[in-house]
């Protein structure tokens, strides 16, 4: 089955943030994310899943244990597990990525604070 943004499951995280669910398997977890300038996530990590994001417009900022990482588009990142992270949008544009996580990140996301905006 063919799947993009217009028939995938939607749903909202965070403040405004946006996700769609391309493909969600025990195994493999693929999501196209939204994020609206300003907006972060929480600071987490997964005990199974390793995540890699990929960057379609804008740019990310990720914070993974004590570094700061920004990427630009056309850029990805491997987060193994068991790394603490969130992505956070600091610029003043919107920010769109895939996520892809193996196996999926479903009840194996542990949040440390809640730092979310």
């Amino acid at each position: 089955m063919i799947t993009d943004k217009e028939n995938a499951p939607h749903y909202f995280w965070g403040e405004k943030c946006d996700n769609w669910v391309l493909a969600d398997t025990d195994g493999l977890s693929v999501k196209y994310e939204s994020m609206p300038y300003g907006t972060k996530e929480k600071l987490h990590y997964h005990l199974n899943a390793q995540q890699y994001f990929f960057i379609l417009k804008g740019s990310a900022t990720f914070y993974i244990e004590d570094q700061k990482v920004v990427l630009s588009q056309q850029q990805g990142l491997l987060i193994n597990p068991g790394m603490k992270h969130f992505i956070a949008n600091e610029t003043d544009q919107k920010l769109d990525f895939l996520v892809i996580s193996q196996p999926s990140t479903n009840n194996d996301r542990i949040i440390i604070n809640d730092n979310e905006q």
